[in-house]
């Protein structure tokens, strides 16, 4: 097989950042009454700013998560002189497309209005995005096409606006609930998420005069053989733990159970998101491509929270690869959790620092709680 080269990135983050005493009149009060969470949450996370496609004046959106992606990738056309209608392949990742048909997809491409090409989706959560990049790679890589656009992106207000859990609040309330709060395994997702886009353009050959990443592996893994759901949506579990489909659910229960809601079983989390999506899948990688800690330049970890940073500096140690706090390049709190598209937003800031340096190489790292997925990916910069 060729080679097959990043060179060049875009990032779209739509409107001006929130703080964190902003979100809840943005988001909105469930039940007319402040989340108890959020002040826990935040505390926890270090996020300081995030962005809303949503008009804080008033509280419409302002994009859909197809628009938002095609601004990323005219961003990224616009940014290199890379002509739309030369596309021959685009790979689009989200956690939560705007419908569940079409697929998001087709859908972006529809706002690009570009020539015929060939478009994919890939769904999940946090790593359908690097799932997007791997194929676009691989298109590449594998002479199947000529060049190709990978996207991810993420709409996560749309579903963490107050009025989304009115139904299930006042369904509580009814139940002379003393105390209608939604179960904080809902909660908590509001303030941990939000919205934001980013693409990448793949080509057989780096461009001259600009940072470009050669991508030398991408290595995706699953340990939902062992492991539960962690994180889902439109779905629910039932008396026994086990996960129901929405369409189990009669339809006036989606509302009043927020059954299209995300939800995170946090102390599944907690117990092995760390073992099962770096430690675990990683010291095989380890060994398998003789890495060593003194030879990664740059470690990019996609963080929900600044909560986990040393129980990944710890798991990466018992994989062997410990790579030092100084090496590590995250947004977290500056742009918040963005889902598929966080890797994207962090490449593209790192590439645009001027930090970087011919040689180097990155370590990127993408867990997913989903059904605890992750994806690990190394760069060299040319």
């Amino acid at each position: 097989m060729s080679e097959a080269f990043i060179t060049a990135t875009a990032a779209v983050l739509p409107n001006s950042p929130v703080d964190n005493e902003s979100i809840e009149a943005i988001l909105g009060w469930i039940g007319g009454k402040p989340s108890r969470a959020r002040a826990i949450v935040l505390r926890q996370n270090g996020i300081k700013n995030r962005h809303y496609a949503i008009d804080p004046a008033s509280g419409l959106p302002t994009h859909t998560n197809a628009s938002l992606t095609a601004e990323a990738v005219r961003a990224l056309a616009e940014d290199s002189g890379f002509a739309l209608d030369r596309l021959e392949c685009l790979v689009t990742g989200t956690s939560r497309p705007d419908q569940i048909v079409p697929n998001h997809g087709v859908m972006v491409h529809g706002e690009l209005g570009n020539p015929a090409c060939e478009v994919v989706s890939t769904a999940g959560v946090c790593l359908s995005g690097l799932s997007a990049l791997k194929y676009a790679w691989l298109a590449v890589k594998g002479k199947e096409a000529e060049n190709a656009v990978a996207t991810g992106s993420e709409l996560a207000s749309a579903v963490m606006r107050a009025e989304y859990f009115s139904a299930e609040s006042a369904a509580r309330v009814a139940d002379l609930n003393a105390q209608p709060n939604i179960a904080f395994e809902k909660d908590f997702l509001r303030w941990m998420l939000s919205d934001g886009a980013g693409a990448f353009l793949i080509e057989p050959r780096p461009r001259a005069g600009q940072v470009n990443f050669r991508i030398d592996w991408i290595a995706l893994s699953s340990a939902a053989h062992r492991l539960p759901a962690c994180m889902y949506m439109g779905s629910d579990r039932d008396a026994d733990g086990r996960l129901i489909g929405w369409a189990q659910f009669p339809s006036d229960q989606w509302a009043e159970k927020s059954i299209f809601a995300l939800k995170q079983d946090v102390k599944l989390l907690d117990r092995h998101v760390i073992e099962a999506t770096l430690e675990t899948p990683l010291a095989a990688l380890v060994t398998r491509h003789k890495l060593k800690a003194e030879a990664i330049d740059w470690f990019l970890p996609h963080m929900s929270s600044y909560y986990f940073r040393q129980p990944i500096a710890d798991g990466l140690a018992r994989a062997g690869l410990p790579v030092p706090f100084e090496r590590w390049f995250t947004n977290l709190a500056t742009k918040g959790n963005i889902g598929s598209a966080s890797l994207y937003v962090m490449v593209d800031e790192l590439r645009r620092s001027g930090r970087l340096a011919p040689g180097e190489r990155l370590l990127c790292y993408v867990p997913e709680s989903g059904r605890f997925s992750s994806g690990l990916m190394h760069m060299t910069v040319v």
